[in-house]
């Protein structure tokens, strides 16, 4: 039985239907009154997507096909999948389209701006004898961080104070992904 229900020319109306034969047309059984007829596949348009990948100071083109009536959002995760390159997990950071959108139609896009979020630069700050010090380390981008925590980072060892999240504000737990700054104190 397939998912969708199919409009039955003898029925006059929608019913569940079971596939016979697949292919540029596909040929189905109602499941009511048994009249067997072909169903014309709809085929999903694909466009040809620029995407400017940000991953710390490095930022490079890569090029990948979705569907044209996907509607994208600055802010959403998006899968860029290159096949020239790697594939790498992002968050949408901008939308242009004949200016900058918040969101928009795949198909009305000419370049998709966004930051790597599968592993990521995570800056930290500890807090010593009078002294910051501060490190930029590389952390998987779903690694969770927790105020209270206590982490080690090139020898020193200490606790989360205080973190700020990239968008607005300050967390007492998040990911690394969504991480601007970690604060903490020597232990």
């Amino acid at each position: 039985m397939l998912d969708d229900q199919i409009f039955c020319p003898t029925c006059g109306a929608d019913t569940d239907h079971t596939m016979i034969k697949s292919g540029q047309e596909n040929l189905v059984r109602c499941v009511e009154c048994e009249t067997v007829h072909s169903v014309q596949v709809e085929r999903e348009r694909l466009v040809n997507l620029k995407v400017i990948v940000s991953n710390d100071e490095l930022s490079e083109p890569y090029y990948i096909r979705i569907p044209a009536k996907d509607v994208l959002h600055v802010g959403d995760e998006l899968l860029v999948d290159d096949p020239a390159k790697d594939v790498v997990m992002t968050e949408i950071s901008s939308l242009e389209t004949d200016r900058r959108v918040r969101s928009a139609p795949a198909e009305t896009v000419k370049t998709v701006w966004a930051r790597a979020t599968d592993d990521v630069p995570l800056k930290i700050s500890v807090y010593r004898n009078g002294n910051t010090h501060s490190f930029k380390i590389p952390v998987s981008g779903d690694e969770v961080f927790e105020v209270g925590e206590a982490r080690k980072v090139e020898g020193f060892k200490f606790v989360i104070v205080k973190m700020k999240l990239r968008g607005e504000g300050f967390a007492d737990r998040a990911e690394a992904k969504d991480i601007q700054r970690v604060w903490g104190r020597e232990l």
